[in-house]
């Protein structure tokens, strides 16, 4: 009994977390990833409801934490702790320091809420774990977290774009659509260029000039895979 109500617990913590990390949760989602009925999902939702959690249901949708609810700290296993540090050390290879700061601030505040002996272990894990960086140090930029929320808003972006196969720098009225990156180059943007009337690929460190208008654009229908299948031969 003592067995069930611990792995009940860690179900319940567990759905809490799904539910902070998500807008919206279905019962279906959650009955599949920890393996048991949506009736007992039925059930734990009503057990975090009855505990005061503000869990909101949308008919026919799934269910949301409301606005402004926010959890404790939450403790991580070993293996988690060790694939943040993983992360972290790929996230300084990349080429963009907007990302790198970002990632700093908020790996020391997870790491700040792990008990002494797993911070031992991380460090030295970070002294024993290294990737190759890219020969070339020349490439770098600083726009990725900008370039992130004109993309998530759906925001059109002014820039100043250098082509060096044509050694000119023209002005462009882009479309943010998605970021792709391989570890220690340089980050790329591809966009709906209103210019040219196409997908565009625009790496960073030739963006000169951005910036980012108030002026929304309508999301493209397309996905990244389905963009990816169909623009292969630019990679």
């Amino acid at each position: 009994m003592i067995d069930k109500d611990i792995s009940r617990l860690s179900r319940l913590i567990a759905i809490l977390t799904q539910l902070q990390s998500k807008r919206l949760v279905t019962s279906t989602e959650l009955a599949a990833k920890f393996n048991v009925s949506v009736r007992t999902v039925y059930r734990d939702i009503r057990t975090l409801d009855e505990a005061g959690v503000p869990i909101m249901t949308a008919e026919g949708k799934g269910y949301s934490l409301m606005e402004g609810y926010r959890l404790p700290p939450v403790m991580f296993t070993e293996q988690e702790a060790n694939a943040f540090i993983t992360a972290e050390k790929l996230v300084l290879l990349n080429k963009d320091s907007s990302l790198t700061k970002s990632y700093v601030d908020g790996i020391t505040k997870i790491k700040s809420v792990l008990r002494s002996g797993a911070k031992d272990k991380l460090l030295l894990l970070s002294e024993r774990l290294a990737f190759e960086e890219s020969p070339d140090k020349d490439i770098a930029s600083d726009i990725l977290a900008s370039v992130q929320v004109a993309l998530t808003n759906f925001r059109i972006v002014k820039i100043e774009y250098y082509s060096p196969s044509k050694d000119e720098t023209t002005n462009r009225q882009i479309e943010p659509f998605a970021v792709i990156n391989r570890v220690g180059e340089s980050w790329y943007l591809i966009a709906w260029c209103r210019t040219r009337q196409d997908f565009r690929l625009f790496r960073f460190d030739r963006i000169r000039k951005m910036e980012i208008s108030d002026e929304t654009f309508t999301p493209h229908k397309i996905s990244l895979q389905e963009y990816l299948e169909k623009y292969r031969s630019i990679f």
